[in-house]
């Protein structure tokens, strides 16, 4: 698609519900805000000198394309009475049903997104490099969307095919796509990379920032990631970028669309904070502004430039509605849709065309479950008719068994407080078992990184407990290649006080160890010392310091991701099969319809509360 017919249609949208919007703008002017009218201009009609703008938003889909079953598909919201209530929630056929009923009625209309659109996406997506999110996003409206960590997991040509369209770098194209006669042109929507520049040159890889334009009102939008992007991705995803702290990428080109005279400025960010309750209508500014939130984006909305007028933000997979106190104590908006598009926020930012800026006082916010609809018979909405495509040409592969479970083992949507999960320790069995043999690389204990378990095995009674490729994908859909180095004892103790101190001080990383490795975590101490050193052992025999052992992971954990820098120091290493093909063998090797694979007994991991 052509920029000029990328623009015809975000225009075309822009203008549906226009007719509404006259009868509209007398309600709005009504029900503005006295400090408002107070910055009005004398004598001048407010409902011509404000307009206001919709601004709808989310984060996180990571390929999710379809609703997630189970827990990691859930909202819970508190209700008047006190009660909560949980919400199955997602699939882009019923978000894109929510957000054209958010959109009727609104002239002024932004769709954007803050980060990890793709990546680590189920089957229907990850199997076709996720052209297919692309293509979601587009027939969405989304109008613009921030960089996240998982825009980088094939690297920067992948990334730049995702905004151009073409070719995958490495596989090629099939019969000039997935679909004969059909080619990949890529987003219509801006992705925004501010803070990501070429080593080389210095220069950003993408867009630093895209102004919506229309009637008069000029929005800015500065898209960036987390600084530590390269602690969270492959080396290789990476390579020959630098990413730039978020605060200063932000404040440069905030100040240089100021210049431009763009004075109204929202920040996307691929960073987010943890609110003191999970429930999506959490009041968080209680009791004062952003009293409720803490992290990352909490020192970001603290430090940025006022010019910035509302945060849009990710990574965390948290729902939140707040207001943080810029550098001069006035409240700011930052906001995020939790993950895996089950929820949509719903902004409404008051645009002043005398100071074409923000009204920071006529700013509102919500977040919005998107309910799963009984749709009637024989509708369907052309997500439904995407996903049916899609599906299609992954049904062989998708729908291939390859194993059995008994009962649910639980990994993503294990709770949060169980630091060994289920499927955690069936994955590192997995990858021990894989690279065992001498010729394989001798692994004598695997380790797993808990981000890397990206669903749960479910039985249903209409699977009968049948694992297909699918389902496993959906758990392992990076396909890392798995690695066997040297480690020594006293660097395998020190990776695992890693996983409580230092980058993962405050939001701990517990790795999942295979069978037969065994230590006690004391969660009543602080920091390193949370790792009781005597009780590391193997098969029953303490850890020497001094001595070798051959340690299976994943290519992002060897490299040092996730904080444990300590692994990029081993030696000897041996590449072996990926950690996709790793587990399905397991599963095959370990399940039949007659002994289906039970979740195991988490008992590696003692912890002290």
């Amino acid at each position: 698609m052509s920029p000029t017919s990328r623009t015809q249609r975000a225009t075309r949208r822009m203008l549906t519900g226009a007719a509404g919007l006259a009868a509209a703008g007398a309600l709005v002017a009504a029900a503005m805000p006295a400090a408002a009218a107070q910055e009005d201009a004398p004598g001048r009609d407010r409902s011509s000198r404000t307009v206001d703008v919709q601004l709808l938003s989310f984060n996180d889909l990571h390929g999710n394309l379809e609703p997630v079953p189970g827990k990691s598909g859930q909202v819970t919201q508190k209700l008047p009475d006190g009660g909560i209530e949980t919400i199955q929630a997602g699939g882009v056929a019923n978000l894109l049903e929510d957000l054209r009923e958010a959109r009727q009625g609104n002239e002024y209309s932004i769709t954007a997104a803050a980060g990890d659109m793709i990546g680590a996406s189920p089957l229907v997506s990850g199997l076709f490099h996720d052209e297919p999110t692309i293509e979601a996003m587009n027939g969405l409206g989304l109008d613009v969307a921030g960089v996240g960590n998982h825009e980088f997991d094939e690297g920067r040509d992948e990334l730049l095919r995702m905004q151009n369209g073409g070719c995958h770098p490495k596989d090629g194209c099939f019969d000039g796509g997935y679909e004969e006669g059909k080619s990949f042109h890529g987003a219509d929507f801006p992705y925004l990379a501010a803070n990501v520049t070429d080593e080389k040159n210095g220069k950003p890889i993408l867009a630093p920032y895209w102004v919506y334009q229309h009637k008069g009102v000029k929005i800015g939008f500065i898209g960036v990631t987390l600084e530590g992007t390269p602690d969270v991705v492959s080396a290789e995803g990476v390579k020959g970028l630098k990413f730039g702290d978020e605060v200063e990428t932000i404040n440069k080109y905030a100040q240089e669309l100021d210049r431009q005279g763009v004075k109204a400025v929202v920040a996307l960010v691929h960073e987010g904070g943890f609110p003191a309750s999970g429930d999506f209508n959490y009041d968080c500014d209680s009791p004062g502004p952003g009293a409720g939130i803490s992290g990352p984006i909490a020192e970001i909305a603290k430090n940025t430039t006022a010019k910035v007028d509302a945060f849009v933000t990710g990574h965390t997979h948290q729902a939140y509605v707040c207001n943080i106190p810029d550098p001069s104590g006035k409240p700011r908006l930052v906001t995020s849709a939790a993950s895996f598009g089950r929820l949509y926020t719903d902004t409404t930012l008051t645009y002043d065309r005398g100071t074409r800026d923000i009204v920071r006082t006529g700013v509102e916010s919500a977040n919005h479950p998107v309910r799963i609809r009984q749709f009637q018979p024989g509708y369907k909405n052309v997500m439904h008719e995407l996903i049916d495509r899609w599906n299609g040409l992954a049904a062989e592969v998708a729908n291939r068994p390859v194993g059995y479970i008994s009962a649910d083992i639980d990994g993503r949507g294990a709770p949060t407080s169980q630091y060994e999960k289920p499927l955690g320790d069936v994955i590192a069995d997995a990858q021990l078992e894989a690279l065992a043999p001498a010729d394989k690389g001798g692994a004598q204990l695997a380790l797993m990184n808990p981000g890397g378990i990206r669903g749960d095995l479910k039985y249903t009674a209409e699977s009968k407990g049948v694992v297909t490729y699918g389902d496993a994908f959906a758990v392992q859909p990076f396909t890392n290649m798995m690695n066997v180095v040297d480690l020594t004892g006293a660097q395998l103790i020190t990776a695992l006080q890693q996983q409580v101190s230092g980058a993962n001080q405050a939001s701990i990383k517990i790795l999942q160890v295979s069978k037969g490795f065994t230590y006690t975590l004391d969660m009543t101490k602080t920091g390193a010392d949370r790792i009781v050193v005597g009780s590391v052992k193997l098969n029953g025999e303490p850890i020497d310091p001094a001595k070798t052992y051959r340690v299976a992971m994943n290519e992002f954990l060897s490299g040092g991701g996730d904080g444990f820098t300590v692994l990029k120091e081993h030696k000897n290493k041996l590449v072996g099969p990926s950690d996709l093909d790793a587990f399905t063998a397991y599963l095959t090797a370990h399940s039949s319809p007659s002994a289906p694979l039970a979740p195991p007994v988490t008992d590696r991991i003692t912890v002290v509360r």
